[in-house]
């Protein structure tokens, strides 16, 4: 189904505030964190061919914040492991499986934070915030691993990403508030490696990098058009592209993951610009004479699949992404099945507010596991039946 969808149609609507942010999770296609001026953060599992009724209560909701709750990342890698950013200048990282904050970040951002982001393996965090800093931090530790005092001069928002090799492209404003994309090495953070500026305009550029293509494109708040550039390991690093331009402004952009794209139309990038009053999709695709499979345009890509779970990433240890071929389109894997055991978890440690025995455990919630244990047995049995037959 394309286009708008009826007024009636049933929508996600827990929350008493505002959402500000909302966050599909990597590994799992059915999962969304939204966060709110209610200061809270709350997981949805959107069942199988969407909504049929309002939905209003979350599988769980995550109270640690005393103001709005402005960004949300899930960890790249790890399974349950969401980061969200308060305007109490507090990041916090939960164990979603577990409904509880593991790591706590209170004492290091002076002034509101404008952006957070993970590194390619979740092994750091990079922020920027008001009080002009941009901080690196240990995730686990909530220690600062390097930081950049005023990485752009001038005095409105900064915004923060990870690219390859572990540097980071900022964008921001200079002195006399023309627009400005950098480079910078954490490494050696005392110069960037590139500072370009860009236009006059006042709105806040969005860097969307996307690591296959080493591509940034930058969108603007405001804008009406999306700059793309290429970043490389050889000055001047960040080489322009090309802008796609339209006649009506952005409110907001939306990008989807590679898995996503339309393989055998060589499409790189797919955005969801937001209007007033309409969502529409802008794709980016590279022209090709050849039906073929593009292995230049599309090497191993990030999968759905986590490489750790939550507990043992708390508990210091590392996961790697998983990558995937794209080369006969993605194919959806069990993780649907494996949720509803967490979502079980879930129930029995967080949120649910149902009959309880005495040592804690929701009855209804284990033998409602068993039932979907039995039915995922009797499912694998009978294909195992019919490919046995085959051969």
């Amino acid at each position: 189904m394309t286009g708008r969808i009826d007024m009636s149609y049933p929508n996600v609507c827990g929350h008493t505030g505002p959402v500000l942010d909302i966050e599909w999770c990597p590994h799992n296609d059915n999962i969304i964190a939204s966060g709110s001026e209610d200061c809270s953060v709350m997981i949805w599992e959107i069942p199988e061919g969407g909504l049929t009724q309002p939905m209003k209560d979350p599988v769980v909701k995550l109270d640690g914040h005393s103001k709005r709750v402005g960004i949300l990342s899930w960890h790249p890698t790890a399974h349950n492991v969401l980061m969200s950013a308060g305007c109490d200048n507090v990041v916090i990282l939960w164990n979603v499986a577990r409904g509880e904050a593991a790591v706590r970040i209170d004492s290091l951002h002076t002034d509101l934070i404008y952006s957070a982001c993970w590194n390619s393996d979740g092994s750091q965090i990079l922020t920027s915030c008001k009080d002009k800093k941009l901080r690196v931090l240990d995730p686990r530790k909530g220690t600062v691993i390097a930081e950049k005092d005023k990485p752009h001069e001038g005095s409105r928002p900064v915004r923060a990403v990870f690219v390859s090799e572990g540097k980071i492209l900022t964008t921001g404003f200079s002195r006399m508030s023309e627009r400005q994309v950098a480079l910078w090495d954490p490494k050696s953070f005392d110069e960037p490696l590139t500072l370009q500026e860009l236009d006059t305009s006042s709105g806040v550029l969005l860097p969307f990098f996307d690591p296959d293509t080493g591509i940034v494109y930058l969108c603007g708040k405001g804008d009406s058009s999306i700059r793309y550039f290429e970043v490389t390991d050889e000055a001047p690093y960040v080489h322009y592209l090309s802008m796609y331009s339209s006649k009506e402004s952005q409110k907001g952009m939306g990008y989807m993951p590679k898995r996503g794209l339309e393989v055998n139309k060589c499409e790189i990038a797919r955005f969801y610009k937001l209007h007033e009053r309409k969502c529409e999709p802008i794709v980016m695709t590279v022209p090709r004479k050849s039906d073929l499979f593009q292995e230049d345009l599309y090497p191993d890509t990030v999968g759905p699949e986590p490489s750790v779970e939550a507990d043992d990433w708390f508990a210091g240890k590392e996961g790697k992404p998983i990558l995937i071929s794209l080369k006969d389109g993605f194919v959806a894997t069990t993780k649907n099945k494996e949720f509803k055991v967490i979502k079980s978890l879930m129930s029995t440690t967080a949120a649910s507010s149902g009959p309880r025995h005495s040592n804690g455990v929701d009855v209804q919630a284990l033998q409602n596991e068993v039932k979907e244990l039995r039915e995922m047995v009797e499912e694998l049995t009978k294909r195992v039946s019919e490919l046995e037959s085959k051969n």
